[in-house]
């Protein structure tokens, strides 16, 4: 099996410098002008550009450019540095978070260590293209305009004269054709062209190009993310959701010609902040115990149109729990008064009585709800939750949680 060469792997909030060689891996100069140019394109969010320097911040995922591959992964302070450990742990986030479904690709080929998540989405896709093909690719209407040798449809009249003055045989129309070039179609296609652009000397190389060669060929289009909102799925392309939403991702985080040379720039990068609270909200749902609503991101008014949401809120058939999540390891310092007040303030809007800040950490320490001064009908506490358990990531934190609150 071919492998991937070149990859160099950072954890969140830690620093690549040129010229440097980490495992062997050389950080170049073009490789540090390219991610400063992916972030330019996205507002500068997903590294602080230093001298010479690129720090990371709670993003996390891979990047691929120019033959190097960089995984950047999530990390608590003070824990084990084994990289396949947090390799797991992002890979089971997205996985319970429903952004990553592994048993798409077997969870066998997800445990080697030179696979990492641009090889597991690739697959992913290419097992859903697969599927497809085999169940049936749909057909839809659409308009050709072209000449043909038989009038059928609207002569396009101007064109007509233009292009066919002394072919009297042929004719410039547009008429309605039923077949496979429409544009769902052109999406998958367009994903399947750059998987074989980045997937060339590795195992999944051949695979692309066999789902290449069974897929029909169709016109060649510009996707934008405005191309996916105006997309419209019916019924009969329910089917393609999945597809779709991988090609998605890979398309609009595809860079071609990000830098002024030739190379070319994948990245798949996730808010590590947003993964925790995605997957602190999954857990508590999934334990479906009855009079027990749970609720995320739920809204209320709060001034001259600005409203405010916390991340999650617990219902039972008494009372009402709020939960702010923060990705960060707190240790043993104080929350912020910022967070203090907002938490104060979730309090009071939603009528609840135990609000919580909750961090991941290495080792679960049982929350203390303390009142705010002033007002004994609102308490706040600092949740520090183990994220790993037995070398793996803690899946029972919404049993955990659950028995703060009782």
């Amino acid at each position: 099996m071919n492998k991937r060469k070149n990859i160099l792997q950072v954890f969140e909030h830690h620093t690549l410098r040129i010229g440097q060689s980490y495992d062997k891996v050389r950080f170049e100069e073009k490789h540090f002008n390219a991610l400063a140019k992916l972030n330019q394109l996205h507002n500068d969010k997903y590294f602080t550009i230093r001298h010479k320097s690129i720090k990371f911040s709670q993003y996390v995922g891979v990047i691929q450019i120019d033959g190097l591959t960089i995984e950047v992964l999530p990390k608590i302070d003070g824990a084990s540095s084994a990289e396949s450990l947090w390799r797991q742990v992002l890979i089971q986030m997205l996985k319970a978070t429903k952004r990553l479904k592994v048993n798409k690709v077997g969870n066998a080929n997800v445990n080697k260590q030179q696979i990492h998540l641009l090889d597991i989405y690739f697959e992913w896709f290419l097992s859903e293209i697969q599927l497809l093909v085999h169940q049936g690719l749909i057909k839809q209407y659409g308009i050709r305009t072209g000449n043909v040798k038989a009038l059928k449809g609207k002569l396009e009249f101007a064109a007509h004269i233009n292009q066919n003055l002394i072919h009297k045989e042929r004719f410039h129309t547009s008429h309605q054709v039923y077949n496979h070039d429409h544009q769902i179609h052109q999406i998958l296609a367009l994903a399947l062209d750059i998987i074989s652009q980045f997937s060339t000397g590795t195992h999944l190389y051949s695979k692309c190009k066999r789902v290449q060669a069974n897929f029909p060929d169709v016109s060649k289009v510009s996707v934008n993310e405005n191309t996916f909102k105006k997309l419209n799925i019916n019924r009969k392309a329910q089917p393609y959701e999945t597809a779709l939403d991988i090609a998605r991702l890979i398309i609009l985080n595809f860079a071609p010609n990000i830098s002024s040379g030739k190379e070319k720039m994948l990245a798949l990068l996730f808010n590590m902040n947003d993964l925790w609270e995605e997957y602190v909200l999954v857990k508590l749902k999934a334990l479906g115990m009855e009079g027990v609503e749970v609720k995320g991101q739920e809204s209320k008014s709060f001034w001259n149109g600005i409203k405010i949401r916390p991340d999650i809120v617990i219902r039972t058939s008494d009372k009402t729990y709020v939960i702010d999540t923060k990705w960060k390891n707190i240790g043993s310092t104080k929350p912020s008064t910022h967070d203090l007040r907002q938490m104060y303030v979730y309090n009071k809007y939603w009528d609840s009585f135990n609000a919580l800040l909750l961090y991941p950490a290495l080792k679960t320490e049982e929350p203390e709800f303390i009142v705010f001064e002033g007002d004994e009908n609102h308490q706040c506490a600092i949740g520090r939750l183990n994220i790993l358990k037995e070398g793996k990531i803690n899946d029972q934190i919404g049993e955990e949680i659950m028995k703060w609150f009782s």
